[in-house]
């Protein structure tokens, strides 16, 4: 069995697979990491080979303990990868970005992919039916643009995202909420449009908080599960067990 682990800023996912079948998903706050993974260990043990994904420095103990009870793997971009890594600074590149695509390698081998991760930033990553990574973009995701448009102007109010809102905006609110999110799902468009003219039969995936608001119909367009990076991670960590 293998126990997944992606530690965010304020929460961790954890996932026990038996080979690729999800066994159980987990959530809680990081200040209790070590408490979670004895239960986990307690409730799984037959668990032998782990890996953590963090974007915050972790307790030595829950390392520790991770080395301590399985065959630990600590992702980082010297990991690797089951795929070809074309990104001229890779080491500046983030992890949540190399797991996805991963993920795509799994789940869509020798296809065209474009990953959209709408969350805190856009992220968009191209992977290549002979399963190399080119790069991609970043772009301010849809809570930052609404921030920065409140912070960086005097009189302009924070606004929320909603799901539908109308082209031409008949208050300061509405206007706003037109140019952002009418604003970005253009954006979406465009890109999605260029990448697609550029490669052959591609398959769009859409991922990330913001994914189902945004979103644009596309030919090959596929909203990805919540369980995607996960699936990546474990992917990787089945990967490695090979080398």
């Amino acid at each position: 069995m293998n126990l997944v682990l992606d530690a965010g800023n304020t929460s961790v996912k954890a996932a026990v697979y038996q080979n690729d079948t999800l066994q159980e998903k987990l959530v809680f706050p990081k200040e209790n990491f070590l408490q979670e993974l004895e239960k986990i260990f307690k409730h799984y043990p037959q668990i032998t080979h782990s890996i953590l994904s963090e974007v915050i420095k972790i307790d030595a103990k829950v390392i520790f303990q991770l080395e301590k009870a399985t065959n630990f793997l600590r992702l980082s971009m010297d990991t690797h990868m089951p795929f070809e890594n074309e990104y001229h600074t890779p080491h500046t590149l983030g992890l949540d970005r190399v797991t996805l695509v991963a993920a795509a390698v799994d789940q869509f081998p020798k296809k065209n992919v474009l990953i959209i991760d709408a969350g805190t930033c856009i992220t968009y990553d191209l992977k290549t039916a002979k399963e190399k990574y080119l790069g991609g973009a970043i772009s301010p995701g849809l809570q930052m643009r609404f921030k920065s448009l409140h912070k960086f102007t005097a009189n302009l109010p924070l606004v929320s995202a909603k799901p539908d809102v109308d082209l031409i905006g008949k208050t300061t609110e509405s206007s706003i909420q037109s140019g952002i999110i009418n604003g970005l799902k253009m954006e979406l468009k465009g890109v999605v449009e260029t990448y697609a003219s550029e490669f052959e039969d591609l398959t769009v995936i859409f991922t990330g908080g913001d994914s189902q608001l945004l979103s644009i119909p596309t030919k090959n367009s596929i909203f990805a599960n919540s369980n995607f990076l996960l699936e990546g991670l474990n992917f990787i960590l089945e990967f490695n067990k090979t080398q």
